[in-house]
């Protein structure tokens, strides 16, 4: 499976914002089919409550066509939270986008129609820093 451009940044991010990298790739089998997500994660929130899991799939943007970049990760993106409703509900799953690109790309009203009407949760992150800049839900 060949890593994103920027998947040791995100994974950097994710340590920094406290949370443990549990799975690099997250392997789920569903319905016959195998995928491999790009990062599971989690964290305690606190000693007495239970811990959230995550599932990153990251996307770097970096290629001249955008907007094919998002329909591959819009793919993916329904395709890995249906198998993770089915084989690992406790887990969430969120898109990593640079935030230069959610800054330009995702801003624009069609891209953030399409966010909304299929609910993708979105991870920013700050490529120089490596670092979580904003969670969207």
């Amino acid at each position: 499976m060949a890593r994103d451009l920027f998947h040791d940044i995100v994974r950097s991010a994710l340590e920094k914002d406290g949370w443990t990298i549990t799975d690099d790739p997250l392997s789920i089998r569903c319905g016959g089919v195998d995928v491999q997500i790009d990062l599971g994660a989690e964290r305690l929130i606190a000693a007495e409550k239970s811990g959230e899991k995550i599932a990153v799939e990251i996307k770097s943007f970096a290629s001249a066509s955008k907007i094919s970049e998002f329909h591959t990760a819009l793919g993916q993106f329904i395709n890995y939270r249906i198998a993770l409703r089915t084989e690992d509900p406790e887990r969430i799953l969120y898109l990593a986008v640079p935030s230069v690109t959610y800054n330009d790309f995702f801003s624009l009203p069609f891209t953030q129609t399409v966010v909304q009407e299929t609910k993708i949760l979105l991870l920013i992150y700050n490529i120089e820093t490596e670092e979580i800049v904003q969670w969207l839900n």
